[in-house]
């Protein structure tokens, strides 16, 4: 953390965030962008935009201004962490659903990485994005069960090559809508939607884009394959129990391939399952996942718990 220190402005013509950077080479331009919105530099005395060309001869007071380094996951204890699977090597967790697995920002706390930190500081320098920490792969904050968490720079650096060579078998249930009588294998090239602000997947051959969107697609070959396990009738609506396994890890894998199938995930409002009353988040649930030890070599098989909603649906019960 740099500050508190007064440096003078040496030259005009020079805009106020280049010549923190400039001075500060240990800093990055988003944490300049932060310190000058929030008044952590003051330009003779005064907050300044970023943008701020300066004429020279001002006096800069740099009060508070990250540096890259500090860009790590904050401790955070008061999150809780539910721990399947720990040994010297990797830990794996049961995320509850309604919370993210990393924080978007090194302020930001209650995220599963911030409880897994205050617990295993050793995780804080691992992997190659800092507020990740050594988490080898994301759910989404609705999505409940498996995280993967390295505790070593060989298990980190062998667990991703396994995740890169689609080596790893994730098991997921999914509670969707409708009867599904068969399993089947579903296969695409998704993309990100140009047209929203948010984040939605779309079939990247089969769109109502134009043609020049469409040639411009960041393309994202995508597998999944699923079997259906129970049935259940609630409130006079049919709905299926699927486990599904992908060796892919495409953004919304699972929640696009079946929705563009047909089978909406219950309550997934993004991708155009119909709102449930009373009923927060979507259900689906990262169920397992199959490896090779990074240490020992030999296959592993890690499960988490049914989520209730599952348990309900396979108890003949509803999937609330």
């Amino acid at each position: 953390m740099i500050g508190p220190c007064e440096i003078c402005a040496e030259r005009g013509g020079v805009r106020l965030d280049a010549a923190l950077l400039d001075k500060f080479p240990s800093t990055t331009r988003a944490f300049v962008r932060e310190a000058v919105e929030s008044g952590g530099v003051l330009v003779n005395g005064r907050r300044a935009a970023k943008g701020l060309k300066l004429r020279g001869g001002e006096t800069i007071s740099v009060v508070e201004l990250a540096e890259a380094a500090d860009n790590v996951v904050k401790a955070d204890a008061s999150v809780q962490v539910c721990t399947v699977f720990e040994d010297g090597s990797l830990l794996a967790f049961d995320k509850p659903a309604g919370m993210p697995v990393q924080p978007i920002s090194r302020n930001e706390t209650g995220t599963l990485m911030n409880g897994v930190v205050a617990r295993h500081p050793e995780c804080l320098a691992l992997g190659d994005s800092p507020l990740m920490a050594g988490a080898l792969h994301r759910i989404d904050a609705d999505t409940s069960g498996l995280v993967l968490v390295a505790r070593t720079a060989q298990a980190f650096e062998s667990l991703r090559a396994q995740f890169s060579a689609q080596t790893v078998a994730k098991t997921y249930l999914a509670l969707v809508e409708g009867s599904v009588a068969v399993g089947a294998t579903l296969e695409n090239d998704l993309a990100h939607d140009p047209t929203l602000p948010f984040c939605r997947m779309i079939d990247a051959d089969r769109n109502r884009l134009a043609m020049a969107q469409r040639a411009a697609l960041r393309r994202l070959h995508a597998v999944t394959r699923f079997t259906p396990v129970a049935h259940v009738m609630e409130e006079n609506e049919e709905r299926t129990l699927l486990e599904v396994t992908i060796f892919t890890g495409v953004t919304h894998q699972i929640r696009a391939q079946l929705a563009l199938a047909g089978m909406h995930i219950v309550n997934d409002r993004l991708y155009g399952a119909f709102a449930v009353e009373n009923m927060r988040g979507h259900r689906l649930h990262a169920l397992g996942a199959k490896f090779v030890h990074p240490a020992s070599g030999e296959p592993v098989d890690i499960r988490t718990a049914y989520p209730p909603w599952a348990e309900a649906v396979l108890r003949g019960g509803g999937g609330r």
